[in-house]
């Protein structure tokens, strides 16, 4: 039986979908009805941010696997590795960054502990259980940025025509691009780092595998 069609794992599967889904489609009804802008510019706003590209990528993921378990893209061990990467950074920096900048309350708090908390956490047990890791190599780590940098370089041109950053990291009108070119660098490191240690891991099954 293929990890990806096992009962556990279709169970599994189908819980973080439908609280991805959920988490998402919250969201997007409170960013929506916030008022702050037209509806327009709230729609660009709203996936504007790596939270919600990344949780939106988890969410069909797991959709996808759950329905077509053994073929296409998101069933490769590498995709799903990578994946695993970006959303535990999304974890990551919002836990040790951005959580203390505001207090959500009602539906925005539970919304925003699944996006940034539970689904990054549930994804990560997910790899650690379902995932093959002994195919994984150290060439891969680089290619595994492009998502981020097209995503950094969409944010900074967009924010210096609209004046609007999704993340006060990322904000050069406030911090200007030296400040913010130094954050990034941190945060690639952050990614390169992670993206190692899971190769690494995938190197060490490798090792058991032919012991």
């Amino acid at each position: 039986m293929k990890p990806h069609s096992s009962p556990s794992n279709k169970i599994y599967l189908a819980i973080m979908a439908i609280l991805g889904w959920f988490a998402l489609i919250a969201q997007f009804y409170i960013h929506i009805n916030s008022g702050i802008a037209d509806t327009d510019e709230l729609v660009i706003r709203f996936f504007s941010f790596f939270t919600i590209l990344t949780n939106l990528i988890v969410a069909i993921c797991c959709s996808v696997l759950l329905f077509k378990p053994v073929t296409g893209f998101f069933s490769k061990h590498k995709t799903l590795t990578a994946i695993t990467v970006y959303i535990l950074v999304v974890g990551l920096i919002y836990n040790f960054i951005l959580r203390s900048l505001w207090k959500p309350e009602g539906l925005q708090k539970i919304v925003d502990e699944l996006l940034h908390t539970v689904i990054p956490a549930m994804f990560l047990f997910y790899w650690l259980i379902f995932v093959e890791k002994n195919k994984l190599s150290w060439n891969i780590i680089l290619p595994w940025l492009i998502y981020p940098l097209v995503y950094l370089i969409f944010v900074l041109i967009r924010g210096t025509f609209s004046g609007y950053y999704p993340y006060p990291f990322l904000n050069a009108d406030t911090l200007g691009f030296k400040k913010v070119l130094l954050n990034s660098v941190g945060i690639t490191v952050v990614f390169i780092v992670l993206s190692a240690l899971f190769v690494a891991i995938g190197n060490r099954n490798r090792g058991f595998l032919h012991d």
